[in-house]
């Protein structure tokens, strides 16, 4: 398997010219890869919860599906083992639509000869990455108020797979007025 080319390359947001149709001459992108994230929802999706912990960025940036599956991961097994499946909710908010393109050149001795260079390189698909505003929530996390300090635990665990500054935002549910 190929090595994964560092981030640096893909972090900034530029204009993406990667569309993808279902008629093939207005394609850029004839095939686009399958995102490495399994599941977007775990936990109670119907249960009654009163705080919500959002994981927002600092920075606007590409996010790839690879570091987001590997924070829903890290987040995932600690909610699960401390709170069990019906005790908490977790989201994650974002989708990754953006396609990464890499125009690989060959290395090596006479590579000259066979390589036609980087003009009008458009490269083909590496792998998929979501466009992250900033203040943008990432990951969702709803929980009671006694699991409210496992929940923050598992969302700074998950900040730290991320390519970015992340901040916790705790919101309480509004109180329901009784009619």
């Amino acid at each position: 398997m190929a090595k994964l080319r560092t981030f640096v390359s893909y972090r900034n947001l530029k204009r993406p010219y990667t569309r993808t149709s279902k008629y093939k001459a207005n394609a850029y992108i004839k095939m686009t890869p399958n995102p490495k994230v399994v599941r977007f929802e775990t936990g109670s999706p119907n249960g009654d919860f009163e705080y919500t912990l959002n994981l927002q960025t600092k920075a606007a940036l590409n996010i790839r599906d690879n570091a987001l599956e590997a924070a829903r991961m890290t987040s995932n097994k600690l909610l699960e083992t401390s709170l069990g499946v019906s005790g908490f909710h977790m989201k994650v908010k974002v989708y990754p639509y953006h396609v990464m393109r890499e125009h690989a050149l060959a290395a090596g001795a006479g590579a000259d000869r066979f390589s036609s260079g980087m003009a009008h390189a458009f490269g083909k698909p590496a792998g998929l990455a979501a466009r992250i505003r900033k203040g943008q929530t990432v990951m969702q996390v709803k929980v009671n108020k006694v699991n409210l300090a496992v929940a923050k635990t598992a969302l700074e665990r998950a900040s730290k797979k991320l390519p970015c500054a992340c901040t916790i935002v705790v919101e309480q549910k509004a109180a329901e007025q009784d009619k």
